[in-house]
């Protein structure tokens, strides 16, 4: 038997076994996703496919609170703010949805869309805007909610988000359909991004969007400074330092005249960072 004949046989002998293991064959999960792994060695199947396939089943593990943007870091928009008040906060955050909330019962009462304030931004009579006017209904779930149901349901009823509500009825958190896809597909591209060989992009004259896998020697280089690489050796590394723990997404933090806010982190590490210099850091 030559070679060829040899990797024909091992081919129809993984295919049989896929085709056990889809008729229920596999012990449990592990031994299916064993089964894919190995497929992956053998060219049989893709590396981004074998993610894809290993994203899927975790969805179907996962719940809305293993995934949720906590409450600490949810951007709120005042159900009786005006338009001036509103306008910072969107542009700051750069978000294109914010749960409106009732301060007096801190309920959160609908969604409001940054697109729908477009119309406000160009037309007269702003003063007689009403937030109530253009916010949409907002959809609850519960924290123990599965995420493969949770995705089905943005996806029959068109949905892009979700206010995500504790046991006892109080907002814990929200969850995005780009929240759940992510653990299906990896990180998705958002306006934060930046070319993917680029690690350190200038946003204004005195902002800058900052990989966390920024080697401390590059930002040394480009920002004057010196930093020391040995106890850690990237930007990440040295805003988990100044932090003390690993910080959620909307978190700040100071090292010498550059404030740093994290623009997205996992509950492993840190992945994009914003950064601000502050001419006088004293005031």
């Amino acid at each position: 038997m030559n070679q060829e004949e040899i990797e024909k046989t091992e081919q129809r002998t993984w295919i049989e076994r896929l085709g056990q293991a889809l008729m229920g064959e596999p012990k449990d999960r592990e031994d299916l996703v064993h089964l894919m792994r190995d497929a992956e060695k053998r060219d049989l199947l893709g590396p981004d496919a074998l993610a894809m396939i290993e994203g899927v089943l975790q969805v179907s593990e996962l719940q809305v609170r293993d995934i949720m943007i906590p409450r600490s870091t949810i951007v709120f928009i005042p159900r009786e703010a005006s338009l001036k008040e509103i306008y910072p906060l969107v542009t700051n955050s750069a978000h294109s949805r914010f749960p409106v909330q009732d301060e007096e019962t801190s309920q959160v009462v609908g969604i409001l869309l940054a697109k729908d304030l477009l119309t406000y931004a160009i037309a007269k009579g702003a003063e007689k805007f009403d937030v109530r006017d253009v916010m949409r209904p907002a959809i609850f779930v519960p924290e123990s909610k599965r995420l493969n149901v949770m995705l089905h349901e943005f996806r029959i009823n068109r949905h892009h988000m979700a206010v995500v509500v504790d046991e006892y009825g109080s907002v814990a958190g929200l969850i995005t359909i780009e929240d759940v896809l992510e653990q299906i597909v990896g990180e998705i591209e958002d306006e934060h991004d930046f070319e993917e060989e680029a690690f350190i992009l200038q946003r204004s004259e005195h902002e800058y969007n900052i990989k966390a896998l920024t080697d401390i020697e590059d930002f040394n280089d480009r920002f004057g400074t010196a930093y020391p690489d040995d106890e850690v050796d990237t930007v990440g590394g040295m805003v988990v330092k100044s932090f003390g723990h690993v910080p959620e997404h909307g978190e700040t933090t100071r090292i010498d005249q550059f404030l740093f806010e994290v623009l997205r982190a996992d509950k492993r590490r840190v992945h994009l960072l914003r950064m601000m210099i502050d001419i006088d850091p004293s005031d």
